[in-house]
């Protein structure tokens, strides 16, 4: 039985988890995306996101206690200066895993972790999409006008030649 085991210790010792998920973290802030194995991310989430919340409080207790875990002082630069503020307003949650599907070798399942205010696709998507549901009726003279025009196109290349 494996009861309480929900540690995934990543076939590693601690020590090498320890500073590979600190490497990771480092990579994560700078970056804002990284390409990886879904079993280290969600490793990573647990162990980046209390770093994010610790960085709202821009105090030199909390800048200690970042800078112990990452050990990169442009990366605590980064944190405490563009990313704290971004994500000031948020309670948390500030990674996504979005799946990639399975790598070649050794089908590992593969995926991205981003943080999520920095992602500009997505926050596009949201802002574009309101306007679109602006319009909700189709009037009848538009199908009129494409069942027309569908009709008056020739249905083959050949007879557009002749």
């Amino acid at each position: 039985m494996r009861h309480n085991k929900k540690f995934n210790h990543l076939g590693r010792t601690a020590t090498h988890r320890n500073s590979m998920l600190a490497n990771m973290s480092v990579s994560l802030i700078l970056h804002k995306r990284i390409f990886t194995t879904l079993a280290k991310a969600k490793a990573l989430r647990k162990v980046v996101e209390p770093i994010i919340t610790k960085s709202k409080d821009d105090t030199t207790h909390s800048r200690r206690l970042v800078f112990q875990s990452l050990q990169d002082k442009a990366a605590v630069t980064e944190l405490f200066q563009n990313i704290s503020q971004k994500v000031g307003d948020r309670p948390g949650g500030y990674t996504r895993i979005i799946k990639t599907g399975n790598r070649l070798g050794d089908n590992a399942e593969m995926c991205f972790i981003e943080l999520v205010d920095y992602n500009e696709n997505m926050l596009k998507d949201k802002t574009a999409a309101k306007p679109a549901k602006a319009r909700t009726r189709r009037s009848s003279a538009v199908k009129k006008k494409d069942v027309a025009a569908e009709t008056a196109t020739p249905a083959s290349p050949e007879a557009a030649a002749e």
